[in-house]
């Protein structure tokens, strides 16, 4: 079954976080539409090729315009051609940005599937989708229309106090013209009763507009406090664990909306005040209320207008690396990366270009890292309006890069106790415009960064990474890992299986976290509010020259790069202690084997069977195979054709039954990569993975040593004259 239609299959509640992914960068139609040929496509590889992201974008356009030819809807082939149209316009230009789009959406989908199959959500992932509850936006679209509702009405009573006012001044004015002689007489007394009933009535409705304003302007106030900026600080948190692999709920979209409507709405506030401003020049009385309220009212709204403009400028995206686009935060001197800032209020008029700054650790204080870093390349450029983006500017930094600074005397900074990788560090944006009269600074800044200078240091980074974002949503304590907090297994876990997903396309079930604790933490992996310490999860594992996360990370890399296939059938159990292992294998049939990774070899996997000997269970493990080997020969392909030698026996595959009792050929038989073949004399161009199994009379359990690298047609072709006999006729002792 397609990705695509298992997603359709999904719970409301998770097709909700579904629905988040595709907006005007990649809409949903296609993604429906095209759903067969893009999930063939390798994404990731096109992300990272501009060359081949041109060719497969021109590609895209050519599969939706078969599509669109087939469409016999009218209203849907409109709809397609309008969608072509705007692809065309937004990543001509930038083919990949558009691979990395649909590289995200499709990884996404594969965690939120993975997320499906968990029996219980994490405690991050549950917080998360309270943060987002349907209630809590509907409550806040309700209100911020509630507020443009009486905000347009108050223009309606401005307008009627203009008219009244009009009309009172001409009468007024037509009164002072007429002769002194007819200022007694009965008319004119009736006139100025008239004008007074007048003035008192226009009285009345200033300090009714002035009320009504004030009221609106404390409503605003009170969202703002209360609703607006605890979103924004929800989506800024939303996007810190999106950075390490959770829910990707990362939609400006909405929040660009309530942003711009609420800023509307006080714009429109301020331009009803200025205009009361006028009407007090043509006429004004004695305890008029305008001027003694007008002041303090505006000084409010432009408060309110300068922080809410200020709160909105925001990181849209946080600095990447576009040869790693999983894992954001980490930059490499030398190579360049992206970042990208937006503004989500649209502004009503601007005096001049806006323009961004961004500086490399502004305001850092001195002796605070051992390395000082400066941006090689362009660090201003000038916000624009994205045609998806409903008028807001933003801006797209694509090619900074950054450099390390020369010291004199080869002095460089304050040499701490922080290694490379737990030395933080920010990227800030600036800005300054004028709106309406009102002059505004913008600034912010990224997540905290790690710098590496070699590629080695990437997994430390991403330790850090994960660390600070897991475990703190301030949005720039580059301090943290003075005094790193703890986390609890609960958190930890959580976030382990997110690296699964993200780059495994599988998470980590029950079972392989509660083994995977118990290496880490021993027995108290029961608790589930155990607290586990920086040092235990990054630094070398005594006796060990590696940690448990370079452990970790080496697996997710070994499977990522050849293992994805046999992973996803979920064929490996993964983290099981040797002493787990015998236990599940002892009373199984012989022949019957378990994968597991290595728990001394840094990114290798291994292979367990059980055999029965006179009686006696014997358990035989296989040196781990680690990405050299796997390079040469698939893993599927080694199970089928791996051989062992013992005590002169016959060359034999010892592997029957996948544990607990899936016969070989029904478990991996569609993952083999080719077939051996059957033409004698041609010997098969396949390389088999052999061992040699020395007899051993010790009580202990025997093992193979470490196997021969795969063999060679040449070497079988020796083997089998050395051993004299046919090895395509020999027989089997496990066979029945």
């Amino acid at each position: 079954m397609s990705q695509w239609k298992q997603i359709q299959q999904l719970e409301i509640r998770l097709l909700e976080h579904v629905d988040y992914l595709y907006d005007d960068n990649f809409p949903m139609d296609i993604r429906q539409g095209l759903a067969s040929w893009i999930e063939s496509q390798d994404w990731d590889t096109v992300a990272n090729d501009e060359s081949l992201a041109a060719v497969q974008f021109t590609n895209l356009l050519s599969q939706m315009e078969r599509v669109r030819s087939q469409e016999q809807n009218f209203l849907l082939r409109h709809n397609m051609k309008i969608i072509q149209q705007q692809l065309q316009i937004k990543y001509t230009a930038n083919p990949t940005v558009m691979a990395r789009v649909i590289s995200t959406c499709l990884r996404e989908e594969r965690r939120i599937l993975s997320s499906a199959c968990m029996q219980e959500q994490g405690p991050l992932e549950k917080s998360l989708e309270n943060s987002v509850a349907f209630e809590r936006q509907t409550n806040l679209d309700n209100r911020v229309g509630i507020i443009r509702g009486s905000v347009q009405l108050m223009d309606q009573a401005v307008k009627y106090i203009e008219d009244m006012q009009d009309d009172f001044d001409f009468r007024y004015k037509t009164l002072q013209s007429r002769e002194s002689s007819d200022r007694n007489s009965e008319t004119m007394k009736q006139e100025v009763t008239r004008l007074q009933e007048m003035l008192n009535r226009l009285d009345f409705k200033r300090k009714e507009i002035l009320s009504k304003m004030d009221i609106v302007v404390k409503e605003i106030d009170d969202l703002m406090t209360s609703q607006l900026n605890p979103e924004l600080q929800d989506w800024k948190r939303r996007q810190q664990v999106a950075a390490i692999g959770g829910p990707l709920l990362t939609s400006l979209d909405q929040l660009q909306s309530w942003f711009s409507l609420t800023a509307q709405s006080l714009f429109q506030v301020k331009r009803q005040l200025d205009k009361l401003g006028e009407l007090v020049g043509k006429v004004t009385y004695e305890s008029d209320p305008i001027p003694l309220q007008k002041p303090q009212m505006e000084e409010r709204v432009k408060y309110l207008i300068y922080h809410l403009i200020k709160s909105s400028f925001v990181v849209e995206k946080q600095p990447c690396m576009p040869t790693h686009p999983q894992k954001p935060l980490i930059i490499k001197t030398g190579v360049q990366f992206t970042t990208k800032v937006r503004l989500l209020v649209k502004l009503p008029e601007v005096d001049y270009q806006l323009k961004v700054k961004t500086t490399f650790d502004k305001d850092l204080p001195p002796g605070r890292v051992s390395r000082q870093f400066f941006i090689l390349t362009n660090n201003t450029k000038v916000m624009d309006i994205e045609d998806y983006s409903n008028g807001c500017l933003s801006v797209d930094f694509r090619h900074l890069q950054l450099k390390e600074k020369k010291y004199i005397n080869g002095t460089k900074g304050s040499e701490g106790l922080l290694s490379v990788t737990e030395e933080l560090h920010s990227l800030s944006f600036e800005a300054s415009f004028t709106v309406q009269g009102l002059t505004i600074d913008l600034e912010t800044c990224s997540l905290p960064l790690v710098v590496i200078s070699n590629v080695s240091q990437l997994p430390g980074g991403w330790a850090s990474v994960m660390w600070y974002n897991l475990l703190t949503d301030e949005p720039r304590n580059l301090a943290f890992f003075g005094n790193p907090p703890r986390a609890s297994w609960s958190q930890l876990s959580e976030v382990l299986s997110w690296q699964f997903s993200t780059f495994a396309g599988r998470g980590l079930n029950k079972e392989q976290l509660t083994m995977l604790g118990e290496k880490l933490l021993g027995q108290h992996v029961s608790c589930s509010d155990y607290h586990v310490s920086w040092s235990k999860f990054s630094k070398n594992i005594p006796g060990k020259p590696f940690s448990f996360w370079m452990w970790l990370d080496s697996i997710l890399e070994l499977i990522k790069k050849h293992l994805l296939p046999v992973w996803n059938e979920n064929y490996i159990m993964g983290f099981v202690s040797k002493e787990t292992e015998r236990s599940l294998l002892k009373d199984r049939e012989p022949g019957t084997f378990l994968l597991r990774f290595s728990e001394s070899h840094l990114g290798g996997i291994t292979f367990t069977w059980v055999e029965n000997s006179n009686g006696e269970v014997k358990f035989n493990s296989v040196e781990p195979y680690t990405k050299n080997r796997l390079s040469a020969l698939p893993f599927a392909d080694i199970i089928r054709d791996y051989k062992v030698i013992s005590d002169g026996v016959v060359p034999e595959n010892p592997l029957k039954f996948l544990y607990p009792d899936i016969p070989k050929d029904d478990a991996f038989g569609r993952l083999y990569n080719s077939q051996p073949s059957k033409v004698h004399p041609y010997i098969s161009s396949t390389l088999i993975p052999i061992s040699e199994l020395r007899s051993n009379t010790s009580t202990t359990l025997p093992s193979c040593r470490s196997p021969e690298p795969p063999m060679t047609p040449g070497e079988f072709n020796m083997l089998n004259e050395h051993l004299c006999f046919d090895i395509e006729t020999m027989s089997s002792p496990y066979s029945e």
